[in-house]
């Protein structure tokens, strides 16, 4: 599995850290910061990002 962040699209709102359960998202001044260690590929803070910003799932 791979993800990928558009930082450009981002608006920092949060609500993906909020709703990640393994606590894998960390906010920053940078945008979203993903612990790969920590990620188990849920897809939520796909689901959850207003603009789509986020994209997780195999890349072909």
């Amino acid at each position: 599995m791979t993800w990928d962040i558009e930082r450009r699209k981002c608006l920092r709102c949060g609500g993906c850290v909020g709703v990640c359960p393994v606590d894998a998202l960390k906010l920053t001044e940078n945008g979203v910061k993903i612990d790969e260690e920590k990620c188990i590929n849920c897809g939520k803070c796909e689901k959850i990002c207003p603009v789509g910003a986020i994209t997780v799932g195999d890349k072909e």
